[in-house]
């Protein structure tokens, strides 16, 4: 009894989900349902223009013909042509606005989705890849377009079409339409059975698509890294794997798709088969006229092709379906926590707190990357973080401007916990520079007023001129106009680094976070970035993480950082009279100076 009401239960949610899913997807017609009705309008138009035929067919036998009758002919005929006029104008508005009502409600989709990826947690992306989330942004909702305009009205129009030809058989002979109408039922009980396991085999395809797509992204964006190491067969490999798992979901899928197929296509050759033997034998027996016969004939054709209509369809409602399920499950991943009554942080001093906070990447406590931390960084200070790798330093940066939630503890600024504000203003006060300086595809300018978009020229170029780059920027043919390529790859590495400290500039805030943001850099290069970083840093509260201690010499503070926590706090000198972990660390960089 458990057991058959737990799958009651499921049954029921099964089919909740279904219809809000349902519900979800039509929502998204309302803001175009002027179109959309426009085209369904249009569609039943066709479909009754295309029931005229037989019934014309069937007088002109019947009645125009043995009578000799030319002109009820010739008017009949004239009418079937204008009907053939209007049927072309009407396919035309459906082909052009149906399709258009697809793209727009695709153009919703997309805007929406990518609004809420923007929203998103860091956590999301650490945990799904960029091409698996390019595949629901393009593939996904390019099927769900093709399912938004074609599905509703080839359905329709289907529907229409398979009423309207077995009412008018009714007229043409009652008996020969009962005959027929009943293989219809058989033919939709075995869709409706088929649909549940086509529906997931085209899910997971769509979940290959999206893991081949994150390979291809990969190799491509690591072409010189596999070219300059010679792993080209190694890489090759990997693709290989993506690409074997993909065929085997599209074998499977359709595999699913040809069962569907050769059964319903065996069905729709049965009817027709049907058709001729119990109108052939109707007509030998002379229970029907040669013009009902032809009539007949004619609404079975008319009657097969809105079946094979239906058959083609089921692939793209299908694909579609699973798209949409896949896109509804990127809706469904939570936004960033914006705190309840959450209030606009203004950063007067820039003084940041630290108390007692601890954070784990995974959410358990066994595996704490910063664990019971305290620490205070007052207002126009340089607090520099060192220490061996995995220590949390680099997360610490991205506690700051609550990337990730923290697991306990809280974060001050300015005596303001910032669980408490809105992301918004709590990352407008603070700027980051990093080692992986990353540039959005477009112009120089354009990447450098992501510090502030409504800057003027020439507050683009002062900040340009205070990261010590304007010079080599005038000196291009295009200026501040020049393309930089994808991820920047058309600038040097101190180049790249200049344009970010120039964004930083240009949004001028009251904390600065720079993480090991020279470190990728050669000796000379270093030397003239940190010249500008220390520009940038005058009269800010300054977190910087560094693994080249000559960098951090004139720090305020340094807080030596490992996995048991802070071990080691205070100024250069004060750390190598100490003779500790510090000094250790100092001495081992210039040994051989």
């Amino acid at each position: 009894m458990k057991t058959q009401n737990l799958n009651k239960d499921n049954n029921k949610e099964k089919k909740s989900s279904s219809k809000d899913m349902l519900k979800h997807f039509v929502s998204y017609y309302k803001p175009h349902k002027k179109l959309f009705f426009l085209d369904i309008f249009c569609a039943f138009l066709i479909a009754v223009c295309n029931l005229f035929y037989p019934f014309i067919t069937q007088n002109i036998i019947n009645y125009y013909v043995p009578n000799k009758n030319l002109k009820l002919i010739l008017i009949w005929l004239g009418i079937l042509l204008f009907i053939y006029i209007l049927k072309a104008c009407l396919t035309y508005i459906v082909e052009y606005f149906g399709h258009m009502v697809g793209v727009r409600i695709q153009g919703d989709m997309r805007k929406k989705l990518f609004a809420h990826l923007q929203k998103l947690p860091f956590s999301y992306y650490d945990e799904n890849k960029t091409g698996t989330i390019m595949s629901r942004m393009i593939n996904d909702l390019f099927e769900i377009s093709e399912l938004a305009h074609h599905g509703p009205e080839d359905v329709f129009l289907s529907v229409i079409t398979i009423f309207g030809a077995l009412i008018l058989l009714i007229f043409v002979h009652p008996i020969l339409s009962l005959i027929v109408a009943l293989i219809i039922p058989v033919l939709i009980v075995y869709a409706i059975l088929s649909r549940k396991g086509m529906l997931n085999a085209f899910k997971k395809m769509r979940e290959e698509t999206g893991e081949i797509n994150s390979g291809i992204e990969s190799s491509v964006a690591g072409i010189r890294v596999s070219k300059a190491y010679t792993a080209e067969i190694h890489q090759a490999k990997i693709f290989n794997d993506y690409n074997i798992k993909y065929q085997t979901a599209r074998n499977e899928a359709y595999k699913k798709m040809a069962n569907f197929h050769s059964v319903m296509n065996f069905f729709i050759d049965f009817l027709y088969f049907i058709a001729l033997l119990s109108g052939g034998l109707f007509f030998y027996y002379g229970l029907i006229q040669p013009g009902d016969f032809t009539a007949f004939i004619l609404y079975i054709v008319i009657l097969i092709n809105p079946i094979r209509t239906f058959i083609s369809i089921f692939e793209q409602i299908q694909g579609g379906m699973s798209g949409f399920i896949r896109f509804e499950e990127v809706l469904k991943v939570k936004e960033e926590n914006e705190p309840p009554n959450a209030v606009e942080l203004k950063v007067t001093n820039g003084k940041i707190e630290f108390e007692n906070i601890s954070f784990s990447y995974s959410g358990e406590e066994d595996n704490m990357v910063v664990k019971n931390l305290s620490l205070t960084v007052n207002a126009g200070e340089t607090l520099a973080l060192v220490g061996p790798s995995g220590g949390g330093k680099t997360t610490l940066c991205h506690l700051m401007p609550a990337f990730y939630e923290l697991s306990s503890g809280k974060i001050k600024i300015d005596g303001v916990d910032i669980a408490t504000v809105t992301k918004e203003s709590l990352r407008r006060n603070i700027g980051m520079v990093a080692q992986d300086v990353f540039l959005f595809a477009g112009t120089i300018k354009e990447n450098i007023a992501y510090g502030n978009f409504n800057a003027t020229q020439k507050e683009i170029e002062e900040a340009a001129e205070k990261a010590n780059i304007l010079e080599y920027i005038k000196s291009l043919p295009k200026g501040f106009q020049t393309d930089v390529g994808e991820r920047g790859i058309k600038l040097s590495g101190g180049q790249k680094q200049r344009i970010s400290i120039a964004r930083a500039f240009l949004k001028n805030p009251k904390i600065l976070i720079l993480d090991e943001a020279t470190s990728a850099l050669d000796n000379i290069t270093e030397m003239q970035i940190q010249e500008s970083l220390e520009s940038l840093s005058k009269g800010r509260t300054v977190v910087v993480v560094a693994h080249r201690l000559s960098t951090i010499k004139n720090a305020d503070k340094i807080a030596v950082i490992t996995k048991e926590g802070i071990v080691e706090y205070g100024t250069h000198k004060e750390l190598m009279d100490i003779n500790g972990v510090y000094a250790d660390l100092y001495k081992k960089q210039f040994k051989n100076y």
